[in-house]
């Protein structure tokens, strides 16, 4: 098995396009490349599975735990050439200042593989085999086998960087990218995403690709991939079986599901139904259950509000009493409209009240532990892992029925909206975390099919 993690020195210093850069590179001469990203993100991940035609997954100690981690790894890899993990932040930044979990380094020690270190080497010659000495000597079981030298001036810049590198730290230095404006990926954003789904960015992946190939050594990244089997237990075995089926919005405006969560739903034999709210597709018959995922519905509010037929078919199901979650964009989704930043007003499902209001700045970001108030049916006083990431928040039009409690960073607070079947709200929830919600999300799928 070859996998490589390609870590960075700090944020921003183009771990994101090298990892693309690689994989592109890669899969140009043939190979079946697998793309794994640290952490929670899903911006980065769609990127990846754009350029591989593979989907990415998030490798997360936090929100899942090592068994969970080998096994997603294990699972995900198998019949790729090549495993390609993106990093998250600096190499050993993670969710505190003392130790190294949810770090890179954590993932890479988690899935023994090896490091590939990028190193923004902009004014810099010889200082960069000192922070490299730096990185090597932090953490014995960090194993750091190879350098590249981001956003050189100059081919001579790169190789006075290459010559202190590698006899100060006696690792190689596999290539170098410049500092030319169009190499730099677009900005990242929620906004840019459907323009990937859209398949916009493919020239720019295509060619950086080709430039990747022309100043570092592929070669020598497939000889220092190399890393022993990956030994792994399955972390989620099905008590039993239901014979119920999910509709699943999944298009432009809702694709951010978690590749384990519907992976857990359809080992326990749920069958998923996937629809296109955008492409004017209304909750499918015969189903016993709707799952309404991540996304951006503010990117597409226009086509969501004109689409009568498809909102009353998701409204009907829901006061139907399907089971049903709505995580983040499917919240939004569900209540009785966006404000966009512009305010324009666009009317959704209406099936919670309140509306939410887009805003410039990010409004949340970060892990969350959930914990679920009497009568939420999933999460009844138990404990889930998610996170949180948007750019909008919710203002409710009367007293809210909290579907859960969240402790992040600053603390607790009641949060979520549930009524009857329906739960929904920020959180994207990890199932993994606690796969008792997967049994009881189909569990009540299964009492809607038997009364139907």
């Amino acid at each position: 098995m070859r996998r490589i993690v390609v870590a960075g020195t700090g944020s921003g210093v183009g771990k994101t396009t090298v990892t693309l850069g690689l994989m592109s590179a890669f899969k140009q001469r043939g190979y079946v490349v697998q793309g794994f990203k640290c952490g929670p993100d899903y911006i980065d991940p769609t990127y990846h599975t754009a350029v591989t035609g593979r989907r990415s997954r998030n490798l997360d100690s936090w929100m899942g735990n090592e068994q969970i981690v080998r096994d997603v790894c294990k699972r995900g890899s198998e019949g790729a050439h090549l495993s390609i993990i993106e990093g998250v932040m600096g190499l050993f930044d993670g969710k505190r200042a003392t130790t190294n979990e949810g770090s890179t380094a954590e993932m890479s020690m988690i899935t023994e593989s090896p490091v590939l270190l990028v190193v923004d080497c902009s004014g810099m010659a010889r200082s960069a085999a000192a922070v490299v000495r730096g990185f090597q000597s932090f953490h014995e079981r960090v194993r750091i086998v190879g350098v590249v030298a981001n956003r050189v001036g100059s081919e001579g810049h790169f190789r006075l960087v290459k010559e202190a590198i590698e006899q100060q730290c006696r690792i190689p230095v596999v290539g170098y990218l410049q500092k030319e404006v169009n190499l730099t990926i677009p900005e990242r954003h929620l906004g840019l995403v459907p323009s990937v789904e859209r398949g916009e960015l493919q020239p720019f992946f295509d060619e950086l690709g080709k430039r990747m190939a022309k100043t570092v050594d592929l070669d020598a990244i497939w000889d220092l991939a190399e890393a022993n089997e990956l030994t792994s237990a399955p972390f989620f075995q099905p008590k039993q079986a239901y014979d119920v089926r999910i509709a699943v919005a999944k298009d432009a405006a809702f694709h951010f599901y978690y590749e384990e969560n519907l992976e857990m739903l359809q080992a326990c034999g749920a069958t998923l139904v996937y629809f296109s709210p955008l492409a004017g597709e209304r909750v499918p018959h015969d189903v016993h259950g709707l799952y309404i995922g991540g996304g951006f519905p503010e990117e597409f509010a226009a086509e969501l509000a004109r689409d009568e037929e498809v909102k009353r078919s998701v409204a009907a199901a829901i006061h139907r009493g399907l089971p049903t979650l709505a995580e983040c964009g499917g919240f939004m989704y569900l209540t009785e409209g966006i404000v966009a930043t512009d305010g324009q007003y666009y009317e959704m499902v209406g099936v919670i009240p309140g509306y939410v209001r887009m805003q410039q700045k990010l409004a949340a970001l970060g892990y969350r532990e959930v914990t679920g108030r009497k009568g939420n049916f999933l999460l009844e006083h138990d404990k889930a892992k998610g996170h949180e990431f948007h750019y909008s928040t919710f203002v409710p039009r009367k007293e809210e029925k909290f579907a859960y409690e969240v402790k992040g960073l600053r603390g607790c607070k009641l949060d979520g909206y549930m009524d009857k079947r329906l739960i929904a709200g920020y959180v994207h929830f990890y199932f993994p975390s606690n796969p008792l919600l997967v049994e009881r999300w189909l569990n009540a799928c299964s009492g809607v099919k038997k009364d139907a």
